[in-house]
């Protein structure tokens, strides 16, 4: 999905009504009594070749008290900030209520992007509504009929230029992954640039420290925390330069993102449309820190993070926040190291860094371990170092034959990096044990300093190379020489 839009309005202006049209299905519950929807529905909207996320949301109600319908104002108004783009309605057949001018000044300071549609406009009694929408001050309105989808084609052509902007957005900010390299490959390891910052997703259970952390970080109060659970609900980012190892400025974008809770917990619509941010923001990043809470660290979820960021093969860096609470230091750094080798056994050797986002201790230690495993996430092994090596462990630990079939390991060499991929030619390939190919993942992430990133080996079936098979020789052997001069050996 390239953007989100939000459907936001009074009630009963036909709100899920142009939901179910765009989504295709009658996912929202439709009624001519007002306020039947009073959570957030999300779908997959598509007009033409348009393809968006839709939010459909409550009726905007004009409490703003803890009633129900002021929680409902509340969730529409979130919906409103975390929307790339909001779509206003109006009824066409009521016309500008003074409901509608309230609202229309609360979404100009919400959201940059609004579209004014007014709905059940069809036919000629709806001319002078759509004249009376201009005092809105959204711009000229779209004239629509959600229930008999009149005006889909002036609303793509609106959509149209967002999309495009988000698909060049999107390309813009995504990270160069998977890249292919050879031993001739000049420009590995890739380095950050002002154009392609090194991107970090900070991600973790929700009241981690996660904003508190960020703003340690790039030494401002640019996020908003507290000591609620929840408070970040979208995936916010942020630019900085830090200072490199030889003292040039390294260019980095930094992604707050909402707290992950296990799926069950996770009830309330705008929170699982938060995960869901989380989740792309790991997509987009180059190195993860998942951010861990001292008192209660490596929870079930904590794990699922971190495995989640390796499947991506992404770079991962763990952080222990609120170091600083913490009596037993050298005890709880062992249990923390050896609950670590024996949790995430894929990730062994990855950083694990103890900080504390509030007073800012081990923020500098920190930022050392980014920039290391994002060096280790871009590393190059030529191909005669990789060989050499792979005579030494074949030599030290030769394959199995399993059913009797001997497996032969030829030739090895680096195909991509970030992150690392090898490629082996092998007969059988498809008979190799897993744990012979942990033996050399981690054979190789202890000879090449590759510690804790992600390692991707692939077994490819050479077949057999054998010039000489089933060809006569043509240098005729010592023996037959020696018959053909009728000699013996004495």
């Amino acid at each position: 999905m390239s953007f989100t839009l939000a459907i936001v309005g009074r009630p009963n202006v036909g709100k899920s009504t142009l939901f179910n049209r765009l989504v295709g299905k009658k996912l929202a519950l439709v009624d001519d009594q007002p306020g039947v929807t009073r959570d957030l529905r999300e779908g997959e909207g598509r007009i033409a070749d348009l393809r968006f996320t839709v939010l459909d949301s409550a009726g905007l109600e004009e409490a703003t008290d803890d009633s129900l319908q002021g929680r409902m104002r509340r969730l529409t108004e979130r919906a409103v900030e975390m929307a790339d783009v909001c779509l206003f309605m109006i009824d066409a057949r009521a016309g500008v209520l003074p409901a509608d001018m309230v609202f229309a000044e609360i979404l100009r300071k919400k959201n940059a992007n609004v579209i004014l549609a007014a709905n059940k406009g069809e036919g000629k009694a709806a001319d002078a509504t759509i004249l009376e929408a201009y005092s809105l001050g959204l711009g000229e309105p779209i004239r629509l009929s959600a229930e008999h989808g009149e005006g889909m084609g002036e609303l793509m052509d609106v959509l149209r230029p967002i999309y495009e902007a988000h698909e060049e957005r999107a390309a813009a900010d995504a990270p160069d992954i998977d890249v292919e390299v050879g031993d001739d490959d000049e420009d590995a390891p890739r380095v950050p640039t002002k154009a392609k910052p090194l991107q970090i997703a900070v991600v973790g259970r929700p009241n981690a420290g996660k904003s508190t952390l960020i703003n340690q970080i790039i030494g401002e109060e640019r996020l908003l925390t507290g000591p609620e659970a929840g408070i970040t609900r979208d995936a916010i980012s942020v630019q900085q330069d830090w200072a490199g190892p030889d003292g040039v400025p390294v260019p980095m974008r930094i992604f707050d993102t909402a707290g992950m809770r296990r799926k069950a917990k996770v009830q309330e619509k705008l929170e699982k449309l938060s995960v869901s941010d989380g989740l792309r923001a790991v997509k987009f990043a180059e190195v993860v820190v998942v951010l861990l809470d001292v008192e209660i660290p490596f929870e079930q979820q904590d794990l699922r993070i971190a495995d989640l960021a390796e499947r991506e093969g992404r770079a991962v860096v763990i952080a222990v926040n609120k170091w600083d609470i913490e009596d037993e230091k050298q005890t709880k750094l062992k249990e923390l190291r050896e609950s670590f080798e024996r949790l995430l056994p894929q990730l062994r050797g990855a950083p694990l860094v103890t900080v504390s986002a509030k007073t800012g201790k081990g923020v500098d230690k920190l930022q050392q371990a980014i920039m290391r495993a994002h060096e280790v996430w871009n590393r190059r092994v030529s191909t005669a170092n990789l060989n050499r090596w792979l005579v030494g462990m074949l030599e030290q630990h030769p394959p199995p034959a399993p059913g009797g079939k001997r497996i032969k390991m030829r030739y090895m060499t680096q195909v991509k990096t970030r992150p690392p991929a090898f490629v082996v030619m092998t007969s059988h390939p498809d008979m190799m044990p897993e744990s012979y190919k942990r033996y050399l993942v981690n054979g190789l992430r202890v000879d090449f300093d590759m510690p804790g990133t992600p390692i991707r080996l692939f077994l490819r079936d050479q077949g057999d190379k054998n010039p000489y098979k089933d060809k006569k020789s043509s240098q005729p052997s010592r023996l037959s020489k020696h018959l053909k001069k009728g000699g013996s050996d004495r």
